[in-house]
């Protein structure tokens, strides 16, 4: 450098304005950042000891950045180089490295680069200085106000120290503004300049934590005020107002401060403070962002956290921001908050997110096949059947009918979940019931002739059958026909019997909530999948299930400490059917009920269920070998033996009386049902193996004809119901009984 050089550094130097003449030189006078540059700190030994390692500075502006690394070239014996990303590019990353590679191999010195705003720099120039960081030949200072885990490549990061910078407060501040105002050789020291205690907190506060701020307001203070006759510069409140009239507010439109804010905002309205989320906002507009993407965020926030707990959030916030574009600025303001205000004040409720499961589910699993009769009947009706069995929801009574809608290897699948916010809590009951009788749909054994006279068909054929059934809507009324006759109040003790799916223990829960609900399961896998479907719930909430039969119920309340407990009211589907002395239960559960208490009983008739051989003409048979059919299959529904089928809804009312309940009353309905008789439906009628613990169909039939008949038979059958879809009568038994009060 010579002397006309070093004469143009020094006249840079003093015309360069105040910010940079007070840039501090050592660390002792370096003010902030105590978290890092402290007294015994990892950064200031580190620099104390010139034994500094790549580093990056991250944190807002005027924070002090640029100048601790300005301390830095100040005290070590390497060489520094600097860059600012903003003009630098490839080929000053090469020659810098270069010359340090010289450096390091002809004087042993070592290179530290200080790179301001390096997130500017793009991804090809921050890979062409990583492998001179990554051999030593270039240690890297990095300067950025944005998060360098998003802005800085993620080498770069990994061998760098973060050092996260903080807004100065107000001591650091005066700090600073007082060093400038006694500094003679780079402050005004020299000058006569008084400047009152309002004025200087009122610079400290506008600056909001940026020194360069505090420094540029104090600068244009001075350096406009007239001195008074004395010769003294003095800076009242009204000079400090004219030089920093607008506070400084940390924001950036892409930046940190950007999605930091907009975060702030958002999780304000999620936690319905509407006044946090005013002030956020405020800040947003104050700072200049668009108003449009404010609004993008509440329309995104109205479905994602408001969701169905106030479906008209959406309609809110789309009708605020078209108002808003029509008005601009300034006015445009109150929409912005009245949509904030809405948003903030709603119910919450992110059901929505279910949509995610799902969209999990199809990427992670197995897709599944469209069932058929939700396939397009528009084109292969005829030769594949789509859409065949399709039942109309609006031709139901509340437009609605329990059928298939997921593929088979989903069913009983749930995504979404009711909250009881706002309006999803009115549907959330309605969800409930209709999935929980669309459940007992598929769980259910089905028509009286598959619990009678043939196994269980597999979960497919199932709901195969319910695809074109009703089964979903008949249970629905089934079960509220019962407990509406059973009277359950909100503090009623209830017991389902026979819970099984659990279609009638979840609308207890619903109308006893301040009571208690036990469910008395049969098998051990209907009990524990009544406790799964319970983990859901508050565990206090919870039904308390048994595992059992009738009979066992005392011994089983016992085993709980709860031998003495009466219910205010006993329900149950098919629970008294299948048992051999109906009548001991009977009186068993008359004892269990408390004085006033009410049984409410649905069970099908079996005997009166509908015959197979009513849906096929048998006169092809022969009068013979049809007259055989007949009292083969009359057989099987008459057998005095067999409890399933020995009773009729008299036998209930008298067994009722006698057991000592008062009001007795059965009433007696038929139902019928869609059933579609498909390939495993005659393969279970005409199983001639033993499966399950009921004889088949055809077991039944060969007792009074050959095989050879018995195929003529199956023959006659497949022949006239293969594919279709029959109507199959089902007879049920109301029975209502009281306890005498």
């Amino acid at each position: 450098m010579d002397l006309f050089d070093h004469a143009r550094k020094e006249q840079i130097e003093r015309e360069a304005p105040l910010a940079a003449r007070m840039r501090p030189r050592t660390l002792d006078e370096f003010v902030g950042q105590e978290h890092i540059v402290g007294p015994g700190r990892l950064l200031r030994r580190a620099i104390q000891a010139d034994q500094l390692s790549s580093v990056i500075f991250y944190g807002p502006p005027g924070t002090g950045k640029t100048t601790l690394a300005a301390v830095i070239a100040n005290t070590t014996r390497s060489h520094f180089e600097t860059l600012n990303a903003v003009l630098a590019g490839v080929a000053d990353i090469r020659r810098v490295t270069k010359e340090a590679q010289e450096r390091r191999a002809l004087h042993g010195q070592r290179t530290i680069l200080f790179v301001d705003e390096v997130h500017r720099w793009n991804k090809a120039q921050q890979d062409a200085l990583l492998p001179w960081v990554e051999n030593g030949t270039v240690l890297l200072i990095g300067a950025t106000t944005e998060n360098p885990y998003f802005s800085v490549n993620r080498p770069l990061v990994s061998r760098s120290r973060i050092f996260q910078f903080r807004s100065l407060n107000e001591e650091d501040l005066r700090v600073i503004a007082d060093n400038a105002m006694v500094d003679e050789e780079r402050g005004y020291g020299k000058l006569q300049v008084e400047i009152q205690e309002d004025a200087l907190a009122h610079l400290v506060d506008v600056a909001n934590g940026d020194a360069r701020g505090v420094l540029n307001a104090l600068e244009l203070a001075v350096e406009t005020t007239l001195p008074d006759d004395d010769g003294s510069i003095v800076i009242g409140v009204a000079e400090a107002e004219e030089s920093i009239q607008r506070r400084a507010v940390l924001y950036d439109k892409d930046g940190d401060y950007h999605y930091d804010t907009i975060s702030a905002f958002i999780k304000s309205l999620r936690g319905s403070d509407p006044d946090a989320a005013l002030y956020w906002m405020a800040k947003m507009v104050y700072a200049g962002e668009d108003p449009r993407f404010i609004f993008r965020r509440m329309l995104i926030f109205a479905g994602e956290d408001v969701g169905l707990a106030d479906p008209n959030a959406v309609h809110v916030v789309t009708a605020c921001a078209e108002a808003f574009d029509r008005v601009g600025l300034p006015e445009g303001r109150f929409h912005l908050a009245e949509a904030a205000l809405y948003l903030a004040t709603a119910p919450k409720s992110n059901t929505t997110l279910a949509f995610f499961d799902a969209l999990s589910f199809v990427e992670q699993e197995q897709e599944g096949d469209v069932p058929r009769h939700l396939k397009d009947g528009s084109r292969d009706k005829e030769g594949f059947g789509h859409g065949q069995g399709y039942l109309y929801p609006h031709a139901y009574r509340d437009h609605w009918v329990a059928q298939q809608y997921l593929p088979d290897n989903l069913q009983g699948r749930v995504f979404y979940e009711p909250s009881d916010q706002g309006y999803e809590r009115g549907i959330r009951d309605q969800v409930s019931r209709r999935r929980e009788a669309q459940l007992a749909a598929m769980l259910e054994e089905g028509a009286p002739e598959i619990l009678t006279v043939t196994p269980s068909a597999g979960s497919g054929a199932r709901w195969l059958q319910r695809t074109i059934s009703n089964t979903g809507e008949q249970l629905g009324r089934l079960r509220d026909r019962v407990l509406d006759a059973a009277q359950i109040q909100r503090h009623h003790v209830v017991l389902d019997l026979n819970a099984g799916s659990g279609l009638l223990t979840w609308e207890i829960l619903r109308r006893a909530p301040e009571g208690g609900t036990w469910a008395l399961a049969r098998d051990r896998q209907a009990g524990e999948g009544l406790r799964q479907q319970a983990e859901r719930l508050p565990e206090i909430e919870r039904p308390i299930v048994l595992v059992g039969e009738p009979e066992e119920l005392r011994d089983l309340m016992a085993l709980r400490g709860e031998g003495e407990l009466r219910f205010d009211a006993i329900v149950g589907r098919n629970a008294l059917g299948p048992l051999e002395d109906k009548a001991a239960v009977l009186r068993s559960l008359h004892k269990a009920l408390r004085p006033g208490g009410v049984l409410s009983l649905a069970e099908t008739v079996v005997r009166q269920a509908q015959r197979l051989y009513e849906l096929v003409d048998l006169q092809e048979l022969g009068s013979d070998l049809s007259l055989r059919v007949r009292e083969a299959e009359e057989q099987i529904y008459t057998a005095p033996d067999v409890a399933l089928v020995s009773w009729l809804p008299a036998d209930l009312e008298e067994a009722a009386g006698t057991a000592g309940f008062e009001g007795v009353a059965v009433a007696d309905q038929s139902q019928e049902t869609d059933m579609l008789v498909s390939p495993d439906t005659i393969e279970r009628w005409f199983a001639t193996e033993p499966v399950g613990e009921r004889p088949s169909y055809a077991q039944h039939l060969l007792r009074s004809m050959t095989v050879e008949e018995l195929a003529q038979v199956r023959a006659l059958y497949e022949r006239e119901l293969y594919g279709q879809t029959v109507r199959w009568r089902t007879q049920v038994a109301y029975l209502i009984g009281q306890q005498p009060a």
